[in-house]
């Protein structure tokens, strides 16, 4: 079953959902690609790695179901009462999970030359810690992006999260619930951008590579579409509840409209 929306599927961005429909979109990326590249070219998935800590705001995001539980008795006996009323009663302990530092992958695609393995072209699609301000997953992609922007490599970002901050701020570009940002090496000082609504088709984007001119088309609608399906997600997705992060008002009832006439809701 296809998704029942044009473009982007809000209720893919769930937190539950997400981390699977990230490297389903990764994965599907180099199928789409790779038959396109060869033979000069080949892509291959690289990961990102950072630590993240107690101290990190993207914590709660990277593990987000935490819970403090109470200790299994062994046996099912009430506890004796106190001999007097001034006596202290015993506190039950519990068990809770010491959040240890993580050493935290995220994957990336790469496309390289084959002969020389000289990279070319770097494709980042957006985390949610990516999007938080001061987490150390925002820090790490934000690095990888300046030393790529500074090098002879082509950068390719795409943001399919309404949620959190966008990788630029500076100028203010036109708001939009998610957006695609192409900068191709050599002109580094401006950038390609696509801003996109919920109700709109993902466009198809020309992947840049060596050559000048020379490129490779990439269906963002169709490689969404098949992520969808192949990872089943309408057996997971309850249409009649409402995405998360929420929709403003007026794409709610928009929505609204889209998953009653499908016979979703």
């Amino acid at each position: 079953m296809a998704s029942p929306f044009p473009g982007m599927d809000p209720y893919l961005e769930s937190p539950q959902l997400w981390p699977d429909v990230h490297h389903g979109l990764i994965s599907e990326m180099q199928a789409a690609l790779n038959p396109a590249l060869r033979p000069r070219y080949v892509a291959r998935v690289e990961l990102r790695v950072y630590i993240s800590d107690d101290d990190d705001p993207g914590r709660e995001v990277i593990i987000p179901d935490v819970r403090i539980t109470k200790t299994k008795r062994k046996s099912e006996r009430k506890p004796k009462k106190a001999k007097t009323d001034s006596a202290l009663a015993l506190v039950e302990p519990l068990t809770v999970p010491l959040l240890l530092d993580d050493e935290i992958e995220e994957a990336r695609l790469e496309i390289r030359q084959h002969q020389s393995g000289s990279l070319v072209t770097v494709i980042e699609v957006l985390s949610p810690t990516n999007k938080i301000r001061g987490s150390r997953g925002r820090a790490s992609f934000m690095e990888k992006r300046r030393e790529i922007l500074a090098s002879a490599v082509h950068w390719v970002e795409i943001d399919l999260l309404r949620a959190g901050q966008p990788s630029v701020t500076h100028p203010p570009l036109v708001p939009s619930d998610y957006r695609l940002l192409i900068s191709r090496a050599g002109e580094h000082g401006q950038a390609r951008y696509w801003p996109f609504s919920i109700r709109q088709v993902l466009p198809e984007i020309d992947i840049p590579l060596r050559g000048k001119g020379e490129h490779v088309p990439l269906d963002l609608a169709a490689l969404l579409n098949a992520v969808y399906v192949r990872g089943a997600y309408d057996l997971s997705i309850d249409y009649r509840k409402e995405p998360e992060p929420p929709l403003r008002p007026t794409d709610a009832a928009w929505a609204d409209r889209l998953l009653r006439s499908k016979e979703l809701r």
